[in-house]
Formats: C-alpha cells, structure tokens, sequence
C-alpha cells in the first residue's frame, strides 16, 4: 500500500512491521494518552473504528477516540486490503480480511502490553537536525510560498527532530518516540518484499542495540521513529533524474525530453534500495540515539486531550476579516496520476497540469463520473480528474469525516493530522496552535505534526503551493483552502484545552464504518497447494553450500506453500531461522530469524499451485565463526483444511573468516 502500482503484489519478506505503542497516564491515573505508530502506509478510518471498539470491549471507557492517536510510520511496502472506501481498495486488490484482522490485533497487543507494563517514570525531550537525509521532492512547488516566509527557513525541508526520552523512577531506559519528515520510501515502486523501510529499520537498530542479545521484536525496550509533514519530502537524496540519459529533470514538471514524466526518477543515495534503506535509517537512528542520550528537558504538568470528527467537505473557513472560503467535496487532479520523482504514474500524465483533456474528461464521464460545475469551480485551479467526493457506488470512493486531535503532556502539543502535510503546511499548523495556546495564556508549548494519523486524505498543501498543482496538490482533496481549514479546527482543539473547555466541543458528526459484505473483494482465496511431482513441503531444492566466508551471502531454496496459509499464525509464526551450533551447550541458537534485517525471504509462485521459497542470509562481519542452518516455515492448504503446518532444513554449513 502507497504507490497504488497494480503490479506491485508481495512476494516476501525484507523486514517485519510492528505497532509500537506508548500510554502516558498522571500518577493518580486521571489523564491518560495512547500514542501508537505502526510500520503501515496510514491508519484507515475502518481500522482506527475497529480498535477502539475492541478496545471499549476490553477496557470500558478507559481508551477513547479522544485520547488514542494511532498514527503510520507511511512505509510503501506493507499490505494493502485494511480500507473501506473504495478508491484505496481499487488500488490494493481489495478488501483483505486475513490483513485487516492481523493489524487490528497487533495494535490491540501493542496497548495490551503498554498498559500491563506500565511504572512511574520521566519524559524528556530533546530537538536536533538530521543531515543528509532528505530532499523537497517538489521545490517548485514550495517557491511559489511567500518569500518572506521562505527567508524565515534555512531549507526547504524541516530537518529537526523530536525526540521523547522515557525512563524509569530509576533513569533506565524504556523507550523513545521520534518524529522526523521523510518518505520512506528508500524500498521503490519496484520492490515486492514486506518492508518498514528508513524508518522501520531505525527502530530495529535503536531496539537491537537497547535489548541486547534478544530477536528483532522482543526485550522491553520500544523505539518509535514515527512520521511527520513528509508530504513533499523524499528520501532519494540524488535526486531526480532521467533514467534513459541520466540528466537532471528537477524542473516544475518533472519531465524528460525523451520518455516525458514517466523516465524522471529519484534514486539515492546508495547504490540499490537495500543500501539506501540502510543509509538513511542509520543517519535516523544515529541522531535519534544523540538526542536521547542528551535529552535533559523534563516533560511536567497535565494531560489534556481533544478530539472532534468533522465533514471536510463542508467547512467554512475565514480567511481574514471580510473574507471565507469553503472546502470541497473530494476530488483529485490530473497530476495525482503523474504520480511522483519517488514513483511515477502508471500513464504519461504530467505533474503541474492545469487544464484537463478532452479524451480523459470524456474517458472520465463515460466510466466514472462528470464533475458537477460546483465541484469544478470549487477547487480551482485543479483539473479534476476523479470527482471521488460525487462517486458514491459500491460504496463513497473517499471520506467526507475525518478527524481532528490533540493530544497534550504538559509543554508538549501532538497534533494528529490525517494525512501528508507537506513541509511549509505542517509550519504553518505547529505555528498556529503554538500561537494559539501562547493566547490563551499557555506560552513555551512544543508542537508535534504527527503525520498520517487515525484516517487518509491524501495530501495538504499550502494555498500557494495548490495554484501549480504538481502532485502533492492534485491530491490535496478537499480544494485549495483544505490547510486553512485544519488549522482552524486544529487551532479550536487548542484554544478548547487552553481554557479547560473540551467538554463544549461538539463531539462532530460520526463516520460510517461500512458493513463487509459490501466492501469490494478483488484477491481470490488461496488455492490448493501442490508440491512436484514425488516431493513435499518443506524439502530442499537447492542446498546450501559447505563453506561461507563473512560478507558472503547463504542461499537456499525449499518446495514451499503460499505464505498466506501463515497469516492467522504470525504472531508467533517465523517464516524462517538461522541457527547456530553452540558446542558446550550441544544445542541450536537461533540468531537470526524473518524481522532480521540480515535476512530476506523471497516466495516464488510456480505453476498449478506450486511454489518455492528462497532465503538468503547476508552474513555480517560481525558473525561468531561457527557451524550453522537455516530452517523454514510455512503452511499449506488442502481442499479440506486451510492450514497445515510444515518445516523444511538446510545442511550445516559452516562461517569462517576471510
């Protein structure tokens, strides 16, 4: 889920994704938040719904709407299948309930093990830049913001990141949450493994080295790097380029005088995703351990919260004194399918259109829908290509309610924005609810913009930014006064915990949770699985070799089943280990298993249900020489039963030195 590319179906697994959650109460246990981040592209409307109702079930009133935020790190290579309206699941083959169903009860243990975890401790807060981590992928777009308040930032990405360092009563460690804006989307369009990206594996380094000798996933020690206003900022720090001749094509359409748009690609800065993945999650995770480690601002005083869902498609805004605007129904522009420099359309479209075509608008009428005059006039200057808000079969193609919230713990704001601010966006919003509460007699306060948080819209542009329509602003669905609107309701979000008046605010209208017979289903049921002819499950197609040197790669290719079959088993389920020998002990270790990022599983769909499995193991330098195997894990089906279990095991090999 994230590059809506049709070709891009899964086939494997890079590294793991988890929900990392954090409950911060008062000691006599009055105020109390949840902030939970997810190695997911967004949370969706349906999934937020469907936690809190567990959570209601399980613990009463204690975990609410109004004090839960539940926000996605935006890899591009996780699952797709966990929406309900029905643009997200055209591009995500459906609706998937084996997905939706494994999210759902991650987050839940997630909280489960926060709350049965929870000891008095300290918050400290500490802010710092990252360096060469991040580009504006669209610059254009961003000078068309007065100069004035360009001249006010020395980049035109925000390089600072917020770190909270929590501890015990007794100083130890017991977990981090940062915010940083960046895409992660090192792992490209082309990718077809699981993968929490840049961001994902700072989270794996900074948890490695807390919980030390411990797997991937476990220990008690949890690192967050959650994201922020990444909207038009982009981790391929070469920038874009035409793959076909290798010259630049950072200009404001993003264009290649050979192959148009659809040749203009940023890469970078290592020599694959792998590597770039690698890069720049170790300059996340290098500042993050540097801020944590000199973090000495302490966190004091209540907590307070404040939520409202709104009809984004109905908000009236005022711009100044004399004048108002209005949001829009939904809609997207002709450059939203352009795609972006990160991962471009799947047509030759342009970013920076301003008029549509006949032969698309006619194409759009005819299948889709005609924009009515008032959408149209609406969202001005867009060329609107899917008037998703006036598109209502099978069921809404986009929301219309969407939530708004602040979370505060003393001096400190997170705002919880629904979708992709982009950089200038989310500095306008810190600025207004800082000024906010600065008015409201509550100065010094630290603002957060907690990206991607509790449902997805889609994008957020400035007013100036939405007049060239590059991508970010074809996507900016509720018209070109969408920024104005949020900060006006996240600014009486603001001004309602300032003066202790949340309990006025009007709770909103209530979004729909869709009932799932009706969500579209594109991904048919797995099929029977069949190994070769006088074979079975689990044995050995190409072995190992004997002998591997550090720095080497091990690789070996089982019979193997669809790694659905496992879905319901994951939370306990590895698709595989590597083990080593302990001589004293006369027993197998695992070292590594599938959440490793040293490892990486590769599925391989043959014909008439047959399948294999590859996995490789990138050796470390760091490696105990010693003898090893490598075991996997699957499941098959059978006409009658869903899901067997199987196992299949390498020879022992053995890792020497160079």
């Amino acid at each position: 889920m994230g590059y809506a590319n049709a070709d891009q179906v899964a086939g494997g697994l890079h590294t793991r994704q988890y929900s990392r959650a954090f409950i911060v109460a008062e000691p006599d246990g009055s105020g109390r938040v949840v902030f939970v981040s997810a190695d997911i592209g967004m949370v969706s409307q349906r999934l937020r719904l469907e936690v809190i109702k567990q959570l209601k079930a399980k613990y009463g009133d204690l975990y609410r709407q109004d004090n839960v935020i539940m926000s996605g790190t935006h890899t591009h290579s996780g699952p797709a299948g966990y929406f309900q309206y029905t643009l997200f699941l055209i591009s995500g083959k459906g609706f998937i309930k084996s997905t939706f169903d494994a999210l759902v009860s991650g987050i839940i243990k997630s909280i489960d093990l926060a709350h049965q975890n929870m000891k008095s401790g300290k918050i400290f807060i500490n802010k710092g830049d990252v360096e060469n981590s991040q580009i504006n992928r669209s610059p254009f777009s961003y000078l068309q913001n007065p100069d004035a308040e360009r001249s006010r930032y020395k980049s035109n990405t925000d390089k600072e990141m917020v770190v909270l360092k929590m501890v015990d009563s007794n100083n130890q460690p017991l977990g981090i949450i940062s915010w940083f804006a960046v895409h992660p989307v090192s792992m490209n369009n082309t990718n077809h493994l699981v993968s929490s990206d840049n961001m994902g594996y700072a989270s794996y380094l900074f948890e490695q080295e807390q919980n030390k000798g411990q797997l991937p996933g476990q220990g008690p020690f949890v690192a967050a790097f959650a994201s922020s206003n990444l909207g038009d900022v982009s981790p391929n720090t070469q920038g874009p380029h035409c793959i076909n001749t290798g010259e630049s094509c950072d200009n404001p359409n993003s264009y290649c005088p050979v192959g148009g748009a659809k040749m203009c690609i940023a890469m970078g800065p290592g020599n694959d995703m792998f590597e770039s993945t690698r890069i720049i999650g170790e300059h996340i995770y290098s500042k993050a351990k540097e801020l944590y480690g000199t973090a000495s601002v302490e966190i004091k005083g209540p907590i307070k919260f404040a939520h409202q869902w709104v009809d984004m498609s109905n908000v009236t805004v005022q711009l100044n004194s004399t004048h108002t605007g209005n949001t829009c129904k939904p809609a997207l522009g002709y450059s939203f399918a352009a795609g972006t420099i990160d991962g471009v359309g799947a047509l030759n479209f342009t970013q920076g259109t301003v008029e549509g075509d006949p032969f698309w608008d006619a194409v759009r009428d005819m299948l889709l829908a005609k924009p009515s005059n008032e959408t149209v006039d609406c969202h001005k200057p867009k060329p609107i290509l899917f008037s998703t808000g006036e598109m209502l079969k099978p069921l809404p193609w986009h929301p219309d309610i969407v939530d708004v919230q602040i979370i505060t713990i003393g001096s400190l704001a997170i705002a919880a924005i629904p979708g992709e601010f982009t950089t200038m966006s989310g500095r306008r919003l810190r600025e207004a609810i800082k000024k906010e509460f600065e008015s409201e007699g509550t100065p010094g306060m630290n603002v957060v913009v907690s990206g991607l948080c509790n449902i997805y819209t889609h994008y957020i542009t400035t007013y100036e930014e939405y007049q060239v329509q590059r991508y970010e602003a074809a996507s900016t669905i509720y018209g070109p006064h969408t920024l104005s609107a949020y900060i006006q309701l996240f600014n009486n979000l603001a001004r309602a915990i300032a003066k202790d008046t949340v309990k006025d605010l009007p709770k909103g209208p209530e979004p729909p949770f869709f009932n799932q017979s009706k969500l579209i289903v594109l991904l048919p049921k797995n099929p029977v699985d069949k190994t070769p002819e006088n074979m079975t499950f689990g044995e050995v197609l190409q072995d190992v070799q004997p002998l591997y040197k550090l720095g080497n790669v091990a690789e070996i290719t089982f019979v193997s089943a669809n790694p659905r079959n496992s879905v319901e088993k994951m939370e306990k389920h590895t698709f595989l280990t590597v083990e080593k020998y302990e001589n004293v002990l006369r027993t197998w270790k695992i070292v590594h298993n599938d959440a490793s990022w040293e490892t990486r599983f590769i599925w391989t769909k043959g014909a008439q249900g047959t399948s294999n499995a590859t996995v490789e193991w990138y050796i470390p330098e760091t490696t105990k020489l010693g003898i090893y195997r490598i075991r996997h894990f699957g499941h098959y089906r059978t006409l009658l039963i869903s899901s067997i279990p199987y196992e299949g095991l390498s020879s022992e090999f053995e890792v020497t030195g160079k």
